[in-house]
């Protein structure tokens, strides 16, 4: 019996089954975290969609668990982060051990003063819960779609044309905007004849979640456990993580030519956890054989139709950035196709999509890609360097930090925004916000959701159309001033200073003196994007 309760969900039927003809304003194909983070994101933007899935549940198994402090935030502006990180497991300790030692241990977030933590570790079928609860609360802008298969699709110009197959019968139905969020193996992308490039792994892992009271971490607070070479499991690697209700999740590289069928069973699959646990009770929950690979879409827009998440680009799971991945191109692509929908930008503004998280997708799999190969090298040459890496470590610092078991997830510095900045200003145009408590609150929940002109120290803020001014350590200013509650404003921020956040939380523009029209014109910049800049 499986630790969750999995609750079917009811198929309604549509109202093109009773005889509506006319046009939604966005289709979204997939009801998984990365489809339903952008229904939210366009309702709360006051942009409808239907969301179609040809499931019913939550996903079965825990599978992404582990998400980062900028999906968290995210996850905060979409309604659901409080509960998220109340359920979750915060971690931000990792070590790494080979053999029997630990040669290194790392912290992700030593400092103090972020609303969210660096991870937390949260089974996927409670995020994909919580945010389906969230989407019902949003009856007249979300028409969530279950059992719903769309098997076909058509860009017409004007509008796409998507053929839904139901228990009920088959229908057709029409959006001004179709976006794909149908996983790794996308049926959209197939029908497209879409090439998906990349590198293929062929060493198979077995991830099994195990049930167990007994905690393997003692009193202590949970952390990230990565094995070279275990002494339970010689010559390859495992990895445990704890997850909420007394779950683990436990990786284990299985050799090369291993055939998947037999591994994946009760027999061959309790004596190794056996051999990581010890003598402690556990029940096995759930367990696969996965292979994956690095690859991605050359583009993440095809006319009206957009890819997002696994459908656009896929990775190893080390690192914690498939996930984590897909949920920033939700939040990159929802505020600008909301804008556009609502006549607020121009159309080149949606091109931006696909420079900017195809940027990430690279950082992504370049990351996903070294640190697979680290743990599985495929030629002597890569296998010695491991080996001596790892020899090293156990009294070398300097090969501590070549060791690569899959660097963490970490927000992508967007492309094109270099000539916005300041000398001297570490906090730079295409960063995301960089969080710190003010006024009794977190600075994230005031420069996310729109333009946000933000000053720091004795800098006067203009008024500029469409844009919210606030004001750090001010007082006495036309506009919210809110106080620096642990004195970590100019730390990170620096003084004298104001930065201009566009609506997904990032900088656009950073102004030592900022001016109406300068503010004004960064803004345009931002929602129309002149030709000429696209080469910068």
């Amino acid at each position: 019996m499986p630790a969750y309760t999995y609750a079917p969900r009811p198929f309604v039927r549509p109202p093109e089954m009773e005889g509506w003809c006319g046009t939604h304003k966005v289709a979204i194909v997939g009801a998984g975290p990365v489809g339903l983070t952008l229904a939210i994101d366009l309702a709360q933007r006051g942009v409808s969609s239907v969301v179609l899935d040809d499931n019913n549940v939550v996903s079965v198994g825990s599978r992404a668990i582990c998400w980062a402090k900028r999906t968290l935030e995210i996850f905060d502006r979409l309604g659901v982060g409080e509960r998220m990180l109340a359920k979750g497991v915060t971690w931000q300790v990792g070590r790494l051990f080979h053999g029997d030692d630990e040669v290194c241990s790392f912290d992700l977030l030593p400092e103090d003063g972020h609303r969210y933590p660096a991870f937390i570790n949260l089974q996927q079928y409670y995020v994909e819960e919580y945010l389906i609860e969230r989407a019902l609360e949003f009856p007249d802008l979300i028409d969530l779609r279950f059992l719903s298969r769309v098997t076909d699709h058509e860009d017409q110009g004007p509008h796409v044309r998507l053929s839904v197959e139901t228990p009920e019968g088959k229908y057709v139905m029409d959006a001004e905007w179709m976006v794909a969020c149908d996983g790794a193996n996308s049926p959209t992308r197939q029908r497209m004849g879409l090439a998906f490039e990349g590198q293929s792994f062929e060493e198979e892992f077995l991830i099994a979640d195990i049930e167990m009271p007994d905690s393997p971490f003692g009193d202590g607070p949970p952390e990230r456990w990565f094995w070279f070479d275990p002494p339970f499991h010689d010559g390859k690697s495992a990895l445990l993580h704890r997850q909420p209700d007394d779950i683990y999740r436990i990786d284990l590289q299985l050799s090369r030519g291993t055939d998947a069928r037999t591994e994946a069973t009760e027999e061959r699959v309790k004596p190794r956890i056996r051999e990581i646990v010890g003598d402690r009770h556990f029940r096995l929950d759930w367990m696969s054989v996965y292979r994956f690979r690095c690859a991605r879409l050359a583009h993440f827009a095809h006319g009206r139709v957009f890819f997002v998440g696994d459908s656009a680009h896929v990775v190893s799971p080390f690192g914690a950035r498939g996930g984590n991945g897909g949920i920033q191109d939700a939040d990159n692509l929802g505020w600008k196709l909301a804008a556009v929908v609502r006549g607020d930008a121009g159309l080149d503004l949606l091109e931006t999509y696909d420079r900017e998280r195809g940027l990430a997708a690279d950082e992504n799999i370049a990351n996903s890609a070294r640190a697979t190969n680290f743990m599985t090298p495929k030629t002597p040459v890569e296998a010695l360097f491991r080996a001596e890496t790892l020899r090293m470590a156990h009294d070398q610092p300097f090969a501590r930090r070549l060791i690569n078991s899959g660097r963490l997830s970490v927000p992508c510095i967007l492309p094109g925004m270099e000539d916005a900045g300041i000398d001297g200003c570490a906090i730079i145009p295409g960063m995301a916000a960089v969080d710190l408590p003010v006024a009794g609150d977190w600075l994230i929940h005031h420069v996310h959701g729109g333009f946000t002109l933000v000053g720091f120290g004795e800098v006067v803020l203009p008024d500029v159309a469409g844009v919210r001014r606030i004001g750090i350590g001010q007082s006495g200013k036309p506009y919210t001033c809110l106080a620096d509650d642990g004195r970590l404003a100019e730390a990170r921020y620096g003084t004298g200073r104001a930065f201009l956040f566009r609506p997904d939380g990032h900088v656009i523009a950073v102004f030592e003196t900022p001016t109406k029209a300068g503010v004004g014109a960064a803004v345009s910049r931002c929602l129309r994007i002149a030709k000429e800049e696209e080469t910068v």
